[in-house]
């Protein structure tokens, strides 16, 4: 990604310290246990230590730590019974999900040979979850359990860590980067409007403004000619382009990516909503008329660019982007009645990830509804299963997630250029459109191949929003 961010964890782990004095082998026991598990958690975030914890007083210096590190989840291992003083100190001045995880290092006991330091140390990890979760509750604070056994290795433990510190990389982008708002919306999508200071204190979102005259000379500066060549090269090979492409033909292109590349790292921008509605002459003619490959190729570096100002919409895309590899604007665009089908797409910016061949870049004389004309891009999503996310607010400003899961059918597509794909829904098509529209999202929807609801509404606990789950 062109910006980095690293979901930053805090672990820990919790035994009762009435039975180290009584049992002495348990504190090597646990400390393996421990050390172990850590390696559990995947190196692309970054692990908070909070230790091994068997006093009130350790649990408030791993709660220190991991307000210090504003750790966007908390992961905690049961490593036997433990009373709730051992957890709540350590968790209870964050406003992030608690993970409990509740794995067992033996997958069963030798009943006539285990003692009790034996079943305290290897066979008792679900005795606390319940006083856990009563306690959290009680907290008013977000949790989540994960049951399951070290001896033989367990892949679902594994996969849910995984997924919960994919989770957990949405917040960290969101908190450690910014939006690029280009423009106004598109004027009268007033779905779209939104309070940028409502947005930061909600979802901890910054908005930069950025007027089009500065982005008309963005790549005034930019003289390097090896690196506009290789970008160049870069947007052929992610493109077929109509009428064959050459680097000459893509040089002016080629130049601009360059340019809001060095934009999008010198301001740390990972979302751009932006939209033209001027006079499409001179420089702005220019750059309008290559805008939409231009962000097209910031999409494929994992900035998510919205089209029509639509800052919820760029929001879903990023969150699909940083949990599944790919985030592609979308709407409804169609039903076909006879298939049953719905023809969900939309022209502008798309995202080379979530092709299964090359996309294309075709000319237009004009661009539907907007000023100018140029450069569209069509996009050829898989087939098989898709996720749709749309993000939402409530009168009261409140967001929620809105997602479905379909599955995308082989058959005919329109082909003027704008990116669409056949989706068949268990509900069928009529009733998703009702029950879509019903939920109230805004027009346009973020889609990405798979299925990652279940990665949503991780996402959605570890922001405190709810989900409407359309079908599945």
């Amino acid at each position: 990604m062109l910006v980095e961010t690293k979901a930053r964890i805090g672990v820990f782990a919790i035994a009762l310290g009435a039975y180290l004095p009584q049992f002495p082998t348990l504190v090597p026991e646990f400390e393996g246990q421990y050390a172990e598990f850590r390696k559990r958690i995947p190196d692309s975030v970054e692990l908070i230590d909070g230790g091994l914890v068997t006093t009130k007083e350790q649990a408030m210096e791993a709660g220190d730590r991991f307000r210090a590190a504003d750790v966007d989840l908390v992961i905690l291992q049961l490593l036997t019974y433990a009373t709730s003083y051992n957890m709540l100190p350590a968790v209870r001045d964050l406003n992030v999900p608690v993970v409990l995880v509740n794995v067992q290092k033996k997958k069963a006991p030798d009943y006539a040979n285990t003692d009790t330091a034996t079943w305290l140390g290897t066979l008792y990890a679900c005795g606390a979850v319940g006083e856990m979760v009563a306690d959290l509750e009680r907290a008013g604070k977000r949790h989540a359990v994960i049951t399951g056994v070290v001896e033989g290795g367990d892949p679902q433990v594994d996969a849910e860590i995984q997924d919960w510190c994919r989770a957990a990389q949405v917040r960290r982008r969101f908190r450690d980067t910014n939006l690029a708002q280009i423009g106004r919306p598109y004027p009268g999508m007033m779905d779209l409007y939104i309070d940028e200071t409502n947005l930061y204190h909600r979802m901890g979102l910054y908005t930069k403004q950025f007027d089009w005259e500065k982005m008309w000379a963005i790549a005034d500066d930019i003289t390097d000619e090896n690196a506009i060549r290789s970008k160049a090269q870069d947007i052929l090979d992610t493109f077929d382009i109509e009428g064959g492409g050459t680097v000459e033909k893509v040089w002016d292109m080629a130049r601009y990516v360059v340019a809001f590349e060095a934009w999008v790292k010198s301001e740390k921008i990972a979302f751009v909503a932006s939209h033209y509605d001027g006079f499409a002459k001179g420089k702005a003619g220019v750059l309008d008329s290559m805008l939409i490959p231009a962000f097209s190729m910031l999409i494929k570096q994992g900035v998510a660019c919205a089209v029509e100002g639509d800052i919820k919409v760029s929001m879903a895309m990023s969150i699909l982007k940083t949990i599944s590899g790919m985030g592609q604007l979308s709407e409804m665009y169609s039903i076909d009645f006879n298939e049953d089908i719905c023809i969900i797409g939309h022209s502008g910016s798309g995202d080379a990830d979530i092709s299964a061949k090359k996309p294309t870049m075709k000319i237009v004389p004009v661009f539907h509804g907007k000023t100018g004309g140029g450069y569209l891009t069509q996009f050829y999503p898989h087939l098989g299963p898709v996720t749709y996310l749309g993000i939402t607010q409530d009168r009261d400003g409140h967001f929620k997630f809105v997602v479905a899961e379909g599955v995308n059918e082989d058959g005919p597509i329109f082909t003027f250029g704008d990116t669409n794909m056949r989706t068949r829904f268990t509900c069928g098509a009529r009733d998703f459109c009702n029950r879509w529209s019903e939920a109230g999202p805004t027009h346009h929807m973020a889609a990405a191949s798979g299925r990652h609801i279940d990665t949503i509404l991780k996402v959605a606990r570890i922001f405190d929003v709810p989900v409407d789950i359309i079908t599945r």
